[in-house]
């Protein structure tokens, strides 16, 4: 054979290996593409594969949000994913090994993905935070992860998982530096927070429900810093500096943004929910029921307990029974 025609095979070769290499079903989970379906409902909802994205968690409904960022700044709701499976039950987790899911408000760095989780793919919530630190709770490892099985984390499928791990991975890629995760223990409606007035986690919940109403009104999360042992929810500080968690507040700017108001021809597209179809085996009626014998029980004391962690006084945003 010519060396002409060794060099030609040479190259044929290498192309063939080339484009096998980055066929779809050979790269590692946490590079797969996203669907031409997902890429085309990004398209109709003007919406960039590589733009923000923001993540809210509902316990009791067993549903994950993803919300992507438009180019007027604001964030419109993608897509509702059921969350298969989740542990323990409705209120915050506080120690390691008691199986609880977190509660709070989170943020998610591009180091705590994890392209090789042994649940297929996951992102570590960061539990815990300041808050939990503030009130020496306990825990490690706390995940969004795949394969529908948990014990303190939030697991979805791995079709599910796979999703929205690159919807992360390419808002990473594109310059977003961190994306907040709020999780709550369910929808916070009034209606709905009205049932466990009573509970033991009612004023924490009333201070979650801070951070839900902003993001309703305003379409872009709010900032939260962490003092006095407690969330401070749209708390901009007037210059930089360290916050203690266990610290006196310092002076916080709470900037009043304009409402979210979508333009008139983008209305549907802003009051449009998708719901992703797949299973939840935590049952909704079963966790309320629950968390109902519990209230019921705390109810009978009529008082809310020393464990909470708050320190003696603390009374604002929403710590005050």
């Amino acid at each position: 054979m010519s060396r002409l025609k060794l060099v030609l095979s040479a190259g044929l070769v290498g192309v063939l290996l080339a484009a096998c290499s980055s066929a779809p079903g050979l790269l590692p989970p946490s590079e797969q593409p996203l669907t031409p379906e997902t890429v085309s409902l990004l398209g109709k909802k003007g919406m960039n594969a590589t733009a923000p994205i923001f993540v809210r968690i509902f316990k009791e409904e067993s549903e994950l949000e993803v919300w992507k960022m438009r180019d007027d700044g604001r964030f419109y709701h993608f897509k509702t994913y059921p969350i298969c499976n989740w542990s323990g039950e409705l209120g915050p987790k506080q120690a390691q090994g008691d199986k609880q899911a977190p509660e709070g408000f989170y943020k998610i760095s591009q180091n705590q993905m994890n392209p090789n989780s042994k649940f297929y793919l996951a992102f570590n919530l960061g539990y815990p935070n300041a808050y939990d630190r503030a009130l020496g709770r306990t825990g490690e490892a706390l995940m969004v992860h795949g394969k529908c099985k948990s014990a303190g984390c939030y697991a979805m499928t791995d079709a599910l998982a796979e999703e929205i791990y690159a919807l992360a991975r390419d808002a990473f890629r594109s310059g977003q530096t961190s994306f907040e995760v709020h999780a709550f223990p369910f929808r916070m409606t009034q209606e709905k927070l009205d049932r466990f007035k009573k509970h033991k986690w009612y004023p924490f919940w009333k201070t979650l429900k801070e951070g839900y109403d902003f993001f309703e009104a305003n379409r872009i999360p709010p900032a939260i810093a962490v003092c006095e042992r407690r969330y401070v929810v749209n708390a901009v500080l007037t210059a930089p500096q360290t916050v203690d968690p266990n610290g006196p507040c310092p002076h916080f700017l709470r900037p009043k943004l304009q409402p979210f108001s979508p333009r008139p021809a983008e209305g549907k597209l802003a009051s449009e929910r998708i719901s992703v179809p797949g299973p939840k085996t935590r049952d909704a009626v079963e966790v309320a029921t629950t968390t109902a014998n519990a209230q019921a029980t705390f109810a009978a004391t009529d008082a809310f307990p020393v464990s909470l962690g708050m320190p003696p006084g603390a009374s604002a945003l929403g710590f005050n029974p």
